[in-house]
């Protein structure tokens, strides 16, 4: 068989999706079924195990091919989000059912029982999760969502699907800043270097590939020769290393979710540019992401 990207390939050699039969060769091709993510965060991992460690995560109201499953609850599919291939909990996913109307634009927020903060919580979920929203109520002078999966969020942590995007996208990754660094992250609980590049782009109206080889390899244009004088970095330029990612902030701030500090900081510009490279890892590209009108 071919050699393809097995993170944005849904093949293996056993079976192959329906829509690459002659691309890449498999004894079998299935056509897929849609289901939709159900849980507030599913973890997406190379095996079928609890104990690999993960790839990516997927978010409630994502959709997600499913090609094959196992016994044990496990589900082999593809992201329709970005892509991304792996194996994750069964039970994570449900049916296609109606089209989310609404995105979460708060970093997190709380699922109730019903329209009603002081009910106990039911689940939490992160920025860019989908619900479908089937009307509203107020109590006690807040409004609140009622979901068709049952429950109510409050109102004002949502926007329509539809809504314009968020102007500046560094924004939206500042408000990460203290977010605990979880390798495959890709929430508001918990978050990698690309997950947070992203998620964050995301929300700015802009697609962007999950990992950062994928990121550096086509996301926006380059900028420069790729060297590490700051001088010629803008608010919102990628930095890019082997292995990692971060975005530029300011005239002298790095914004990431760093391995080293374990969580989301904005350090010093210069002085995170040295000590990276002192471990190792020299700078290795810049890139500038294609923004969206009025951006």
């Amino acid at each position: 068989m071919t050699t393809h990207d097995r993170r944005l390939t849904p093949a293996r050699p056993d079976l192959a999706a329906a829509h690459l039969e002659g691309v890449v060769a498999a004894p079998r091709y299935v056509a897929g079924t849609p289901r939709r993510v159900v849980a507030a965060v599913a973890d997406l991992g190379p095996q079928p195990r609890p104990d690999t460690g993960i790839d990516t995560q997927l978010l409630c109201g994502e959709t997600f091919t499913v090609y094959d499953e196992t016994p044990e609850g496990w589900a082999w599919g593809q992201s329709g989000t970005d892509g991304y291939v792996g194996w994750t909990s069964g039970e994570a996913l449900g049916s296609p059912g109606p089209a989310p109307t609404h995105r979460l634009a708060a970093l997190r927020s709380f699922v109730y029982p019903g329209p009603d903060l002081r009910l106990p919580r039911s689940d939490c979920l992160s920025l860019g999760s989908r619900v479908t929203v089937t009307g509203t109520a107020t109590t006690r002078g807040t409004d609140y969502a009622l979901l068709v999966a049952g429950g109510a969020m409050v109102l004002a942590h949502l926007v329509a699907v539809d809504a314009p995007p968020a102007e500046d996208y560094v924004a939206v990754a500042e408000r990460f800043v203290g977010t605990p660094y979880l390798w495959g992250g890709r929430s508001g609980f918990g978050i990698d270097c690309s997950g947070l590049v992203q998620l964050s782009l995301a929300e700015a109206g802009i697609e962007a590939p999950r990992d950062s080889d994928l990121q550096a390899a086509g996301l926006g244009e380059a900028v420069g020769d790729g060297s590490a004088d700051p001088s010629g970095f803008r608010r919102g330029d990628l930095l890019f290393w082997k292995g990692h990612v971060g975005i530029v902030a300011g005239a002298d701030t790095l914004l990431h979710a760093s391995g080293f500090h374990m969580t989301v900081v904005a350090e010093p510009l210069r002085a995170a540019l040295a000590r990276i490279e002192a471990a190792g890892t020299p700078l290795a590209g810049v890139r500038r992401p294609v923004t969206t009108p009025g951006q």
